[in-house]
């Protein structure tokens, strides 16, 4: 019996916001990558996330594991998007620390 070696494109696809998702789950990239970073092992990742497969995590760390240098841009570039989300979600947003110390002094009348 031989064995096929066939050539395999990794678990990942880009949605409508060009966000990176895992195989047919709405799980970031970011997240299994930055689960992985933190010690998460592929089994405790598919615990956290069911929606994901077992081979789906090992593949897309193995795909990080030989991409790291693009893989880090593209994480470093979602953490930048992300915080300018905040910046702008702030300025716009009233403080909410008036809004509850507001809120506790009318109730203390």
């Amino acid at each position: 019996m031989s064995l096929v070696l066939e050539h395999e494109t990794p678990p990942l696809r880009e949605d409508e916001t060009g966000a990176i998702r895992v195989g047919n789950s709405r799980v970031l990239l970011e997240v299994v990558i930055r689960a992985f970073q933190d010690g998460a092992s592929p089994e405790s990742i598919v615990q956290r996330y069911s929606t994901l497969s077992l081979s789906d995590v090992y593949s897309t760390i193995g795909y990080y594991l030989r991409h790291q240098n693009t893989v880090e841009a593209y994480l470093n570039h979602r953490e930048d998007l992300a915080e300018s989300v905040q910046q702008r979600l702030s300025s716009v947003q009233p403080d909410l620390n008036l809004i509850r110390s507001r809120l506790l002094a009318q109730q203390q009348y």
